[in-house]
């Protein structure tokens, strides 16, 4: 779910429409950018893209009802001094509202295109999901008294908040989570619990639905997005897009770098891989696509680099700020610890992107395309100001993370008025809280939703139940227990958002790992990167289809590539987990240094061997070794990188004399 999620009807429509106008005399069948072909597809691949419209008094109604809750979360967290159960289920209550206000039952109820039209029925539940909610606010004091001894009403009121919850979050973030989360429920009542401990568990205690999921998401995480939605009026997406071309641009394979650096620059305060692909992919993959990149190449780079912006810090999808509550490490640490296994997974991609335009011998764009970087940061590069304030602020651990939030959505404000292109508006500040709300619904249901699971794994013991079977299955083989944890990971991940997504993985997978002696940052870590790639690994790659749809490819080939390119997310987790040293964990400034310099040798002969290129096309006999190498370098111990050094050398040897003796051939 994102925190600088565009209104993606408007920018990314223009991002298209201005990339064809741009390439219309160069690719005849290149993808025609409408507003129709980009709802469609945002619609088909983005739930959160599936709302229904308002217009005229309907839509003004509710602007202003989302502009107030918006409002009402920035007083909740700043100003109100509320019981943490009634901010929680109040913040809760409002979301379902929305959700049933905003969202049709299907898809296919869309296309009706029904202006200003909500079913009876959705009022209906819209109103009892809600007000379930508020129940348990109005009687909070009564209820956490009678410790578990409710009343047959405060059951009812429970079971209804949780089925109608379930709903919502069905219309908005799609049918896998709920599915998981049912399962969880139907196991709760398979294990001899009561009915009435199971609801009372789940709805009316912090173990469950306003569990610390929904916590975080109404203090930091709404509080993000709101920061997000302002720091993009001010424009900062075409500027990283900008900046990325000025840098790269004009390198081998231009714009698919620029592809890999807008990516990593969105990821920083981005938490929607689809929506990143589908954003910033709108301009880069008809450029790629241009330079002369096949289309499942193209596409498979924006997906592989937008998802890797859930693993971007500093907020990495919101889990970053679940991670800090779940295993206790400030969130500045959480942080920094992500820093060298984002760096890599880039540097990965970016590598072979580099190799694969070598290879096919691929040019950047012309000098006349590309903007001037000097006069572009000079112009516009103040917008970068509220992002670095908000770094050193956590940084340095400066007063509230809420506070923070709010002193860089100032700040955002503030730079606003330094020119007139930029400089908000009543209007265009109504637009940034609305848009906020908006897209806080799709975090928050997860979140309650993934609550419920975290609630039954700790009403049940079922987390021991599942370290005792997978030790059991690995025989005490810390390896193939990562090998299990990362299918599941990747199979319980398919579709879900990153934060629920990272809250199931860390509820189940990352205990067992704890149990078997892995640190608990580096548990946590592994089982968020493989939950996170599932949005590119086949079958269910929505970030890849996504990419697929723009660049016009076949959408598993197009996976494939995704799942290659991104070799360093299903690489890296394991070496961070036996060598914790990755994640600086006991290490030394020297070590560090040691660490990045031999990991990225490591991604680049690992690169070279997938892509079968190194200064030249390799042979296959020398692809081995090259992979060899690859994971011993990326292995941060000393003997491995030494190993690692000597293969490498060999190689760049062996590629040196090739060279040498072809141009000996040549005259």
């Amino acid at each position: 779910m994102p925190f600088f999620k565009k209104k993606k009807r408007d920018i990314v429509s223009e991002n298209i429409i201005n990339v064809n106008n741009q390439e219309k005399n160069h690719e005849p069948d290149s993808w025609a950018g409408t507003m129709e072909n980009v709802q469609a597809m945002m619609e088909k691949y983005d739930r959160e893209s599936n709302t229904r419209i308002f217009e005229g008094f309907p839509a003004r109604v509710m602007r202003w009802f989302l502009v107030g809750f918006s409002l009402f979360s920035v007083y909740m967290n700043l100003i109100a001094m509320w019981d943490e159960r009634t901010r929680r289920a109040s913040f809760t209550g409002l979301l379902i509202l929305i959700a049933f206000s905003l969202y049709p039952v299907r898809k296919q109820a869309r296309e009706k295109k029904r202006i200003n039209h909500i079913p009876w029925y959705d009022r209906v539940m819209g109103i009892l999901g809600s007000a379930s909610f508020f129940y348990f606010v109005v009687n909070v004091d009564r209820i956490v008294q009678a410790a578990g001894r409710i009343n047959n009403l405060d059951v009812v009121v429970g079971a209804v908040g949780i089925l109608f919850l379930l709903e919502a979050c069905r219309r908005v973030t799609g049918i896998p989570i709920v599915i998981v989360a049912s399962g969880f429920i139907t196991y709760s009542l398979f294990a001899d619990i009561s009915f009435k401990k199971i609801i009372f568990n789940l709805f009316y205690t912090t173990e469950g639905v306003i569990g610390t999921p929904i916590g975080v998401c109404s203090t930091f995480i709404v509080l993000f997005i709101i920061f997000g939605a302002f720091l993009e009026k001010t424009g900062i997406a075409d500027f990283f897009i900008q900046a990325a071309n000025a840098l790269v641009g004009g390198a081998s394979g231009g714009p698919a770098k620029v592809a890999v650096i807008a990516s990593a620059l969105e990821g920083m305060v981005s938490g929607s891989s689809v929506a990143n692909t589908v954003g910033s992919g709108s301009v880069t993959i008809p450029m790629m696509k241009r330079t002369g990149y096949k289309g499942e190449f193209a596409g498979a780079v924006e997906a592989a680099a937008s998802t890797g912006g859930q693993i971007m810090p500093p907020i990495m999808g919101a889990a970053a700020f679940l991670m800090a509550e779940m295993v206790g490490i400030p969130y500045a640490r959480i942080a920094v610890k992500a820093i060298l296994p984002a760096v890599l997974y880039f540097t990965g991609i970016f590598i072979m992107v580099h190799l694969e335009a070598k290879k096919e011998g691929l040019r950047g764009l012309r000098k006349d395309e590309l903007p001037n970087f000097r006069k572009l940061v000079i112009q516009n590069g103040y917008l970068m100001l509220p992002l670095i304030l908000l770094i050193v602020m956590l940084a340095v651990n400066y007063k509230t993370m809420a506070t923070c939030a709010m002193i860089a959505t100032g700040a955002s404000i503030v730079v606003s008025m330094f020119r007139k292109e930029t400089r908000l508006t009543p209007s265009t500040f109504a637009d940034a809280l609305e848009n906020a709300a908006r897209n806080t619904v799709g975090v928050g249901v997860a979140c309650a939703t993934a609550g419920i699971i975290a609630g039954v794994v700790t009403m049940t013991g079922l987390g021991q139940v599942l370290i005792t079977g997978v030790v059991k299955l690995a025989g005490s083989n810390l390896f193939i227990a990562l090998v299990l944890t990362m299918i599941a990971c990747i199979i319980l991940g398919m579709g879900v958002p990153t934060t629920a997504n990272y809250v199931i993985m860390a509820t189940t997978c990352a205990p067992i790992l704890i149990a078997m002696g892995v640190p608990a940052i580096a548990a946590h870590m592994f089982v968020f990167y493989f939950g996170i790639v599932a949005d590119i690994t086949p079958p269910v790659a929505l970030a890849s289809y996504a990419g697929a749809a723009i660049a016009k490819s076949n959408p598993m080939k197009t996976g494939i590539n995704s799942t290659r390119l991104a070799i360093a997310a299903f690489i890296v987790p394991y070496i961070f987990v036996l060598n914790p040293a990755m994640l600086f964990i006991e290490t030394t400034p020297r070590q560090v240094i040691q660490i990045l310099i031999t990991s990225i040798a490591g991604m680049y002969a690992l690169s070279a061997a997938l892509e079968g290129y190194m200064f030249r096309v390799l042979k296959w006999w020398q692809r081995i070794p090259a992979a060899a190498a690859g994971l011993l370098l990326i292995d941060p111990s000393a003997v491995t990188d030494l190993i690692g050094v000597l293969v490498f050398a060999f190689l760049v040897v062996s590629q040196h004399i090739q060279n040498k003796n072809s141009q000996t051939d040549k005259v």
